[in-house]
């Protein structure tokens, strides 16, 4: 997974997701301003930094970071440090304020946005067997596969703590790096808060098979790991949420897109049909608008995203 996503010619070093499959940060720029009103809020909470910090992690080709850019008032713009971290090259396009970085830097005070990072975190898979969870390898050129060893005794640990497999023939992402990964956010995170955004499920109702799919051109494919495809695992957001706290983390909240968004005022309501008759034009901005924001909030597509939030103060 680690050299079909990221390798020399992997995936994400040639491809950008939106070519790929439908995310809210493509769906419409609602996304953007809603994020704009978290940021504006903790600006308020954090007394009004200067530089106050805007990071998107796994920031694709910056579209989030340059429609939150974009969007800010000129007093909010003026003290905006914008850093996108991804490991493509910089998108040709994107505005000159926005640092285009690897690596997430030290010392945020502001907000952090991880919009479907963890799930391209690779992972190792185990099966359970009559003899205990082994590992699943795989054929890098054709997808074939079979049963290796054992789990590292840490690997194990993890399965026993966060995702026990009770039947033989179960499989389970062995999200440890996972958790690595958002720990390593929440340490550079001075003062504000970092929000992971997935696909995700919970202890109570982890899938019995796994979640590993592969996406190419807006379908799903089989995930051989040969860099031609998108291979990506949902995140076990209650486990990352607990390593944020061992990191630092002094807040947690964990909850649906659908609740977060409706929160920060994405309600998808419809314009009232009286406007048709006296503005026309404005109702059917409305209208639209309105369809943008039903998308996001969806229960069942991307309203039923994983929000992780956590803060330190």
């Amino acid at each position: 997974m680690e050299h079909a996503l990221y390798g020399e010619s992997g995936f994400y070093l040639r491809e950008r997701p939106s070519s790929h499959f439908r995310t809210s940060v493509g769906a419409s720029p609602v996304f953007a301003e809603a994020v704009l009103r978290e940021l504006a809020a903790i600006d308020e909470a954090l007394g009004g930094p200067d530089p106050l910090d805007l990071v998107d992690i796994g920031a694709g080709g910056g579209e989030l970071a340059a429609g939150v850019l974009a969007a800010a008032p000129p007093a909010l713009r003026s003290r905006l440090r914008v850093t996108a971290v991804d490991l493509a090259p910089r998108p040709a396009a994107l505005p000159g304020e926005i640092v285009w970085a690897r690596a997430a830097p030290d010392g945020i005070h502001g907000l952090v946005i991880a919009n479907e990072w963890l799930d391209n975190v690779p992972v190792d898979i185990a099966e359970q067997t009559a003899d205990g969870p082994r590992l699943v390898m795989v054929n890098v050129t054709d997808g074939e596969e079979r049963l290796g060893g054992r789990p590292s005794e840490a690997d194990l640990a993890w399965l026993d703590r966060w995702w026990p497999m009770r039947a033989v023939g179960e499989r389970a992402e062995i999200g440890r790096p996972r958790d690595r990964a958002w720990a390593s956010v929440i340490v550079r995170l001075a003062r504000g808060r970092a929000v992971a955004i997935d696909y995700s499920h919970a202890l109570d109702d982890r899938p019995p098979y796994g979640t590993l799919a592969g996406y190419r051109d807006g379908s799903m494919v089989a995930p051989v790991p040969d860099g031609s495809c998108d291979i990506t695992a949902h995140v076990a957001l209650d486990a990352c949420a607990a390593a944020g706290e061992s990191a630092g983390a002094v807040t947690t909240a964990l909850t649906t897109q659908r609740e977060a968004l409706l929160a920060l005022g994405v309600t998808g309501g419809r314009p009232a049909i009286e406007q048709a008759a006296s503005d026309p034009r404005g109702y059917l901005q409305a209208l639209a608008r309105a369809s943008e924001e039903a998308e996001l909030i969806a229960p069942g597509g991307l309203g039923g995203f994983g929000w992780l939030s956590q803060s330190r103060p």
